[in-house]
């Protein structure tokens, strides 16, 4: 059922309900319900075996009004268009409630990286980029990596673009490896500013994060540095982690008594995020279908893979246990479960909000990139927790004086600030 959601319908679902909260003029919503620019392309790669295979590549910049673009490129088999239009928007917000300046755009390609040798991934990304040359930059629109990417595929991306452009231009990708312009800190950032959300929201709820368990869904990066913060950040436990098996095709759940230790996991996980399910057998795991952990008794669930998995069916297995609900992935739960979490009394870290620590450190690595001077992990690590605990508070202050959801608070806080930014750009007033 969840692949069937259009995640774009979605996005402009809650854009549109917030604009009418906010009684935008109808012209202001249509500039902002959708993209200002959208690229689909072609790339012809010469494969390890001779044959030349052509991918689709996409880009959308779905708003420049508060500063560049700026979002990640998935490589992924199921990547489309509308998918990256969803994302594209939600970093436009994104950006805009951690009030950092820049604005929202996505990309991606539709492959199977692992099926990809080094040698073609590498191809694969020259190509992309000798494509967006002319639409890309720092001050234009600035990608970084995302599902199915890494640092090292962003070197050879700015390597490119160098080249292309004639001169060493570190802040036209961020993401990068250390030593090649990459930031301290871009690994553990978004893991950790969603731990960093999770504890403010336990301030306000007056729950002990010692006494508390949570289940995350994923295993890849976020949810990788999520498990480990939520207990040496939080002092708490995580029951579970699932993770997409690429060998058998499906995902499992694996699940601890003593709860979950992120760092052994991590050790027998391959670069696609699989876990190597004989060692977490042999280690005491237990390996359980793909969607026990919503169903698990916890305090917090950490949704941190992809769209769409909390929906109205998934949504009737949560235990009447949860508290809170922490959106490490983009777009993961859909209008039908909000409706449920709002009936429950559950506090909603939504996903724009909660998964901020990524761009916002990758805005950190940009400024460090353009001052050619770059901070040790602790500044940059404690830099980001003002600034996504300064975003927690004004979405939470929202919410409280308007007596809104979160989702709701999130937008209105997000929306208003771009909202402002035309207004200030005269893109409101005489001849736009």
């Amino acid at each position: 059922m969840a692949g069937q959601i259009n995640a774009f319908q979605i996005a402009q679902a809650q854009f549109d309900h917030v604009a009418e909260q906010l009684k935008l003029d109808a012209g202001v919503r249509e500039v902002l319900r959708w993209p200002t620019r959208e690229f689909t392309f072609r790339i012809p790669v010469r494969m390890d075996d001779g044959s030349l295979n052509v991918f689709t590549g996409f880009r959308v910049q779905h708003s420049d009004v508060r500063g560049p673009s700026k979002g990640g490129i998935r490589f992924a088999a199921d990547e489309t268009l509308d998918t990256v239009r969803a994302l594209a928007m939600w970093m436009t917000w994104k950006c805009a409630v951690v009030d950092i300046p820049l604005s929202g755009g996505k990309g991606g390609i539709v492959v199977d990286p692992s099926k990809l040798s080094v040698n073609e991934k590498e191809h694969l990304c020259r190509g992309w980029v000798q494509q967006m040359i002319r639409n890309i930059g720092p001050r234009q629109d600035i990608p970084a990596p995302d599902v199915g990417t890494n640092a090292q595929m962003m070197g050879w991306m700015m390597d490119e673009y160098s080249k292309l452009s004639g001169e060493f231009t570190p802040g036209a990708f961020t993401g990068k490896p250390v030593g090649s312009g990459g930031s301290q800190g871009r690994t553990e950032a978004t893991g950790f500013g969603v731990i960093y959300n999770i504890r403010e929201a336990m301030k306000r709820r007056n729950i002990d994060p010692k006494n508390s368990v949570a289940a995350i869904q994923g295993f890849g990066n976020v949810a990788q540095h999520a498990a480990m913060g939520f207990v040496e950040l939080l002092g708490g436990k995580v029951a579970c982690v699932s993770c997409w098996d690429r060998n058998d095709k499906k995902s499992y759940t694996y699940s601890h008594k003593d709860g979950v230790d992120a760092k052994f996991l991590l050790s027998i996980t391959d670069q696609y995020g699989t876990i190597d399910k004989a060692k977490a057998t042999a280690a005491g795991y237990a390996v359980e279908d793909g969607d026990a952990w919503i169903s698990k008794e916890v305090d917090v669930l950490i949704p941190a893979a992809i769209e769409n998995q909390i929906n109205a069916e998934s949504v009737k297995k949560i235990s009447s246990r949860l508290k809170i609900l922490a959106e490490g992935a983009n777009g993961p739960t859909t209008p039908e479960a909000d409706e449920y979490f709002k009936e429950k009394g559950i506090f909603l870290v939504p996903d724009f909000l909660c998964n901020a620590g990524g761009v916002t450190t990758s805005y950190f690595e940009g400024v460090q990139n353009d001052m050619n001077f770059y901070w040790s992990k602790q500044e940059v690590l404690g830099r980001l927790d003002e600034k996504i605990t300064d975003a927690f508070n004004a979405v939470y202050e929202m919410s409280e004086k308007k007596k809104v959801y979160m989702r709701d608070a999130a937008y209105m806080v997000a929306i208003q600030r771009v909202v402002d930014a035309m207004q200030m750009r005269g893109w409101l007033q005489g001849d736009w």
